[in-house]
Order: C-alpha cells, then structure tokens, then sequence
C-alpha cells in the first residue's frame, strides 16, 4: 500500500505491480499534481552538486544511470515514449563576481573529474545566441539530462493503472494503523484497509499522517516553490537548460520554457506571489533577453518536501513494514528510478541498497 500518488509513490507502487504485487496507492487530490508537477524535471546531478555533497553526486548520478531502464520499462508497458534531452547545461556569468563564482563551480567539477568546459561569452553565445550580450563566461556541462516531469508522471500513472494497481485520488489518508509495532493498513474517511506493507510516499504531508509515534514522524516540513512557464515559439527557442546564478530557464519539448525558482519557508501556503514572479522573470529576461516578448502560459506553485538535514528518508522504519520514501526536496525526479528500483528490492526481496545507507529513516532516531 503506497501513502502518496506523486512521481515517488507512482514509481514505487508501478515496480512492485511488474514483480506481481497486489498495491493500492492513496492520493489526497490528483495524482502527480503536486510537486511533481511543477518540477522543472532537471537531472543533473553535475551542475548541482554542491562543494560539501559528494555523497549527492554519487547518488545521483547513480540514479541517472537508471533512468533508460525506467523508461524503457515504461515503454514496454503503455506504449508510450518519455524521451530524455541530453543537450546539457550552460551555467552563465552576467559580470565579474558572477564570474568568481562560477569559476569556483568550473574547478571543483574539474577536482571531481566531472565532464566540464570553460567558455568565453562568445563561445557560449555561439551554442546558444539567445544568450545576453551581458554574459561575460559559461561553464558547459555535456552530460546533464532533462526530462518533461508532466509527461513523465502522466505515463507512470498510465503504467501503474494498466499494470493492475488500484489508485484512489482525492482520498485523504488519515493514519496509518499499527498493531504491536507492525504497519497493517491505513484509514481513510471510508473506513480501515488492511496492508501488508505501507510506504508513506505523501511528501510535504508525510509528517502529517497520523498513526506514527512522535519520535518516529518523518521530519518533513513544506518549501515552496513557484515557477514561470512561458511559451516559446519560433523566433525563440533554445536547446541548452540555461542557468545563472539564482534562476534557471529549461526548454520543454511540448513548448513551454520553465522559468524558475523561488525556495520559500511558506508552510503550505500555495499563493502565487507578485514580487518573486517579477524577480525570476527579470532574472531570465538578464539571462535571455528574447524571452520578454513571450506569452505567458501560467505560474504554478508546488511544496518540496525537505527534510530536516535536506537529504532524502528512505528505506525501513523502526516500526515493522513500515517504509518511507520522502523528503526528496529538489531531487524527486532525479531520485525515481533510484528509489523505485531500491525501495521494491527492499519491500519484495528484504534486499537494501548500499546507495540508501545515507538516507536511513532512523538517523533521526535512537530506534
């Protein structure tokens, strides 16, 4: 039984469907339609790790290898194709302390042994000439991937359905039940249904799911994000996801350009707010200047679920069949196949993944 109908839960519950496993997935409104779906759907485990988080790069980087095999897999279940644009990313400098700063990012890439190249800003103009006159240097790195999450969650619904998977939407999980420290099922308005195991997969409402002692809650707190989707057309239209130093700007094959994103400690509250649309609009508009003239096709705000160290929870709880999955922050889409393939070994085979050994739930713990 998966608490939580977004791309982690999906994933999860579509896996143990292929290894002929009975598995119901509550949702508390529609199915992907949460952070999922605002997700810029970026996987680049490259361009985002930070000086301090090679255990991230590691991870991620392993997840991204699983991506074809997930895919695929989809493939072979719906017929329906998700492709991965492997174009890369260009991280921009607009004047000289953006410069420092993403020298910095172009030698610890260097350090890492990671696949990066230096440009000036005509080089970088010449792959894409969208980019500002502003631009004064880029970093290019080849190997980044991006994906339409939208896309991506709508055939993960269509693969969990079509394998069999009971999905209920707009069904709100009250609490888990637990008898004698072992998971047997949740409770939702209509009553009591019995599981063999749970996975609370409910993101930014995982820690409010009850039926799970205190010192065992996931600590999972809400971070908003808004972002910007505008529609390209013919006269502007770029390949490369472009970032600079607080936005970024990634080109849909359906023809949207995500402009995002804002990281706010808003608890759930999912009002669009007129001072950081502006914000990173002026900051794609300094970035790619064309993109002024652009129609604009919505503003949309989702709730990253993070965790008290940042870092995702994932795997077994103290309390017997019992398993989360969440806290994924900015890297739920990146993480799917990862924590797909991960958690269904541990569920189905009792097999832990070596890659899940920083993300243990009980290091909140002393349970």
């Amino acid at each position: 039984m998966i608490v939580g109908g977004g791309i982690i839960g999906l994933s999860i519950g579509w896996q143990l469907l292929r290894r002929d496993r009975e598995v119901i997935a509550f949702d508390r409104g529609g199915a992907g339609r949460e952070a999922s779906w605002v997700a810029g759907g970026m996987l680049a485990p490259h361009s985002e790790v930070g000086f301090e988080e090679e255990d991230f790069l590691r991870v991620g980087a392993r997840s991204l290898e699983l991506f074809p095999r997930l895919v695929g897999e989809l493939e072979e279940d719906t017929g329906d194709r998700v492709s991965l644009d492997s174009h890369g990313t260009l991280i921009v400098a607009l004047n000289r302390d953006d410069m420092a700063r993403i020298r910095r990012l172009f030698e610890f890439r260097q350090h890492l042994g990671l696949p990066v190249e230096w440009m000036l800003g005509s080089e970088a103009r010449e792959r894409e000439p969208l980019l500002s006159p502003k631009v004064t240097a880029a970093i290019s790195l080849p190997d980044d991937i991006q994906v339409n999450s939208r896309r991506l969650v709508k055939v993960l619904r269509d693969a969990f359905v079509k394998r069999g998977g009971r999905l209920e939407e707009n069904t709100e999980v009250e609490a888990i039940e637990v008898r004698g420290d072992r998971a047997v099922g949740v409770s939702t308005p209509s009553g009591v249904t019995d599981a063999d195991a749970v996975v609370l997969a409910a993101g930014s409402w995982s820690s409010r799911i009850g039926g799970i002692p205190d010192a065992l809650r996931p600590p999972v707190r809400p971070i908003k994000g808004q972002v910007v989707s505008l529609r390209q057309n013919g006269d502007v239209h770029f390949k490369h996801v472009i970032r600079s130093p607080d936005i970024y700007l990634v080109p849909k094959d359906d023809g949207r350009l995500i402009v995002g994103a804002s990281q706010e400690e808003m608890g759930f509250d999912k009002t669009p707010t007129a001072g950081e649309v502006m914000r990173m609009l002026e900051r794609g508009w300094e970035a790619v200047p064309a993109i002024y003239d652009l129609p604009l096709e919505s503003i949309d705000v989702g709730l990253r679920p993070g965790s008290r160290d940042h870092m995702p929870i994932i795997g077994a709880t103290a309390i017997e069949k019992l398993y989360y999955a969440t806290g994924h922050f900015r890297h739920g889409i990146l993480l799917t196949p990862l924590t797909a393939y991960a958690m269904c070994d541990l569920i189905a085979g009792g097999n832990a993944w070596d890659d899940l050994a920083s993300f243990d739930p009980r290091r909140f713990t002393n349970r």
